[in-house]
């Protein structure tokens, strides 16, 4: 027999035993696949880790070898991936990952969404021009955005936040307001997966309701109350709704223009990425919610105190925005 044939039995019996060792891969991947999720009780799956790690290293090599461009191979590899990042895989801290989390990986998300933040805003105070602009020159068309009850008691020279105290105690506004706050951005958010066109109809909608209402109550003399009651809180809360909207519009264009990627890998990295910002974004809802149940509606807060208090949670969403808020690791 010729050398060369001599080879080519080699390798089909090289591959013919690599092949009896499919069930010993199998049980390895399936060791792996249960310690990343957690899902074991038994303390041998841990001690066997090692030793699959060294078998799945072993057989890859020879994969790669004798039968580079099989199926064998792809599953080998991922197989091989798995084990490697069970077995270095560090011990999981709440307190290190948030902090990981808001110091580090936001503030680069920030700069990535940039040029969306700053459409979503222009759209957003835009659109309130628009809307103070349309109810100032037609004053009737604030039946199309304010509540019958809301139009009449500013004709009456009251606005609908006074009393609020007195019917709902500052806790229960609170929470009530927070989940309200919460739903608003999440919908702005959500609403992007629609190519992005939702997010844009969510910050017209409200920017216009807004717009129209500052209008309606300007010509009643009503405009100072109003300001004084938004301040505290507003400032921050319309400032979470542009971002969730600009992050439900990166969601969007990561659907309409994936790039080289697929339109799935596309929709995955964006959705992540811009969820970091949406974290963020609720954890500045909960302390607009607690500013709108206690402050807002007191009327024993004077207006410097309320725009002192809307200014600076601001500027403290704008540090933690930029990763400033929370401290760093002192260089050695």
């Amino acid at each position: 027999m010729s050398a060369r044939g001599n080879g080519a039995a080699r390798e089909r019996a090289l591959t013919a035993s690599l092949m009896k060792r499919a069930s010993l891969w199998r049980g390895a991947d399936e060791r792996a696949r249960r310690l990343a999720r957690g899902r074991t009780d038994d303390a041998g799956d841990a001690t066997r880790m090692a030793e699959d790690y060294r078998l799945l290293a072993h057989d890859l090599a020879r994969v790669r070898t004798l039968l580079p461009d099989s199926r064998m191979r792809e599953y080998l590899e991922a197989a091989y991936a798995r084990a490697h990042a069970t077995l270095h895989h560090g011990a999981w801290r709440a307190g290190s990952a948030l902090l990981t989390l808001f110091r580090d990986e936001l503030p680069r998300v920030v700069v990535a969404l940039a040029p969306y933040i700053a459409w979503s805003t222009a759209i957003f105070v835009l659109t309130v021009a628009a809307g103070y602009a349309l109810v100032d020159r037609y004053p009737e068309l604030i039946a199309l955005f304010a509540s019958p009850d809301l139009i009449a008691s500013v004709e009456h020279g009251r606005l609908w936040t006074q009393g609020l105290l007195n019917v709902v105690p500052s806790s229960v506004l609170s929470v009530q307001i927070l989940a309200n706050n919460i739903v608003v951005s999440l919908i702005a958010y959500c609403a992007g997966f629609f190519f992005g066109l939702g997010t844009l109809y969510i910050l017209g909608l409200n920017g216009l309701m807004l717009g129209a209402v500052f209008a309606f109550v300007s010509r009643h003399a009503l405009a100072g109350q109003l300001i004084a009651f938004i301040v505290p809180h507003g400032c921050v809360e319309l400032s979470v709704m542009c971002l969730s909207g600009a992050a439900g519009a990166a969601v969007g264009e990561a659907l309409i223009r994936p790039g080289r990627a697929t339109r799935i890998e596309s929709f995955r990295v964006a959705a992540i990425s811009s969820g970091t910002l949406l974290a963020a974004c609720a954890v500045l809802l909960v302390g607009a919610g607690l500013i709108e149940g206690f402050v807002s509606p007191d009327p024993r807060f004077p207006l410097w105190s309320r725009i002192a208090i809307g200014v600076g949670y601001w500027l403290v969403m704008l540090a933690l925005l930029s990763g400033r808020l929370l401290p760093r690791p002192r260089a050695p």
